[in-house]
């Protein structure tokens, strides 16, 4: 069989990859994938997607186990959490099938296999550890993602120890968990596997859960947390994990060590960058703690070779594999596309109540030696929240003192992963806090605490 060629040719059908693959076949480019697995990669497969049709159900029966609130009684409410489960592998393969049809239309070539790389511009597509078939590319991007991290001594036995990929496909719902690591992937899970009725106990080293989100943020939601019956462990350390019938974890906390038992435990610290076994240090491609390095436009140091998404390092979300994906494709192409600003990227969290972000947190501001003027309007003076029964919530504005310049946004509360990019936009464009409270918000939403939030800044909200 001759050697195939082609323009561009991407490692990885993940978010990163498969959208770069389409953007170069928009710019006429010859394109292929090399994807093992479905494509769509962990975030259609195990991540983004499925994850969300999860938390949909527990908000779903969260909600109907208040129905007296509503004016609505039903008895014998009951849920079957195998069904649960089911629903979310459908919504996945829902997706990964729109992929193949983006494919299609787009004549993308999905070489299914692992691809090792032979040179910078040839690549082994291997099955069952057996070549079946070589290729070549002008352009190689690099796409292959993240896999989750354990602790040293640690192993992950798809049991007892679990990632987050066999949390959302558990046979039962178990009785206990313990989830070591408290960022967006152990919140979301916290909230998942309490709404049905686990014991949870969260485990973080950080000060407060959602270390990288506004303090008072983190605060408030780990006060939800605790009334919604999950233990939370901050400033704790991980010594020891032993599993047997059950998982036997001990801590380090500031009140002196303590020791817990769960069915299962769930190991949510982090990923580590997929670059193993595919040829990259025989290249000499530049790998710092397990992620490819590269510039604003996703070139590595060889020539030809990119990287994108996950295994090119924080952050690790798929709106910005996405848009790194994009660029990528676009400076190829000669089209001269702008940098990411990653001072600009949202931060989502679909736990509920809900965490976005963007910018600045008042922590880093306020070490930055910034002067900054604050707004906030809780949930609880929104029309439209108490009206659809959603009152737990913060909307937190940071804007620079002399200029009124957004520096950062930070939302707690119903819709708050929606509501955020109102505030991704008025950030990239400068907006001040007088552009925001002089727009005017459809009455009544959500989305009007932005605006009273901004005008709280400078005191003269109106309804609190």
């Amino acid at each position: 069989m001759p050697e195939r060629a082609f323009d561009v040719l991407v490692i990885g059908g993940g978010p990163g990859g498969y959208v770069a693959a389409i953007r170069a076949a928009q710019h006429g480019l010859k394109a292929a994938v090399v994807e093992r697995d479905q494509l769509g990669g962990i975030c259609l497969n195990w991540g983004c997607i499925p994850t969300k049709a999860l938390l949909k159900n527990a908000e779903i029966y969260s909600t109907l186990r208040h129905a007296d609130q509503w004016g609505i009684s039903f008895t014998d409410l009951k849920f079957d959490f195998p069904k649960i489960i089911q629903r979310s592998r459908n919504v996945a393969k829902l997706n990964s099938k729109g992929v193949e049809y983006l494919f299609k239309k787009n004549k993308i070539e999905h070489l299914s296999g692992f691809g090792t790389l032979v040179s910078k511009s040839k690549v082994e597509i291997r099955r069952d550890d057996k070549i079946v078939e070589t290729v070549s590319a002008k352009h190689i991007i690099l796409a292959m993602g993240a896999r989750p991290r354990t602790l040293p001594g640690v192993s992950i036995d798809g049991k007892k120890v679990i990632s987050s990929s066999e949390a959302m496909s558990l046979p039962a719902l178990p009785g206990s968990m313990i989830i070591i690591g408290a960022g967006a992937i152990g919140v979301e899970f916290a909230y998942f596997y309490n709404s049905f009725g686990t014991k949870v106990t969260l485990i973080e080293m950080m000060p407060s859960i959602l270390p990288v989100e506004d303090r008072e943020i983190s605060k408030l939601l780990t006060s939800n947390f605790k009334k919604a019956g999950i233990e939370i462990l901050t400033d704790a350390k991980v010594e020891q994990v032993v599993s047997g019938k059950d998982v036997k974890i001990t801590v380090a906390t500031s009140e002196g060590r303590k020791d817990l038992s769960a069915d299962i435990a769930l190991m949510a610290i982090g990923v580590q960058g997929n670059v193993e076994k595919m040829g990259l240090e025989s290249l000499g491609v530049r790998i710092e703690k397990s992620w490819i390095q590269v510039d604003d436009f996703g070139r590595t140091n060889v020539a030809g070779m990119y990287a994108v998404g996950d295994v090119a390092g924080p952050p690790w979300l798929a709106h910005v594999a996405s848009r790194e994906g994009i660029i990528c494709i676009d400076s190829i192409a000669g089209k001269n596309p702008q940098a990411i600003d990653y001072d600009n990227i949202p931060g989502c969290t679909y736990c509920q109540p809900q965490v976005a972000s963007v910018g600045l947190t008042e922590e880093r501001a306020l070490a930055e030696g910034r002067d900054v003027k604050i707004g906030r309007f809780p949930f609880t003076a929104s029309g439209k929240a108490r009206a659809i029964g959603e009152t737990d919530g913060l909307v937190k504005l940071i804007f620079d003192a002399k200029y009124g310049e957004l520096l950062g946004a930070h939302i707690l509360g119903a819709d708050a992963t929606e509501m955020i990019a109102e505030l991704c936009v008025a950030k990239a464009l400068e907006t001040t806090a007088s552009g925001i409270f002089n727009t005017i918000h459809a009455h009544p939403t959500l989305a009007e605490a932005v605006m009273e939030a901004a005008e709280q800044a400078y005191g003269h909200a109106i309804n609190i």
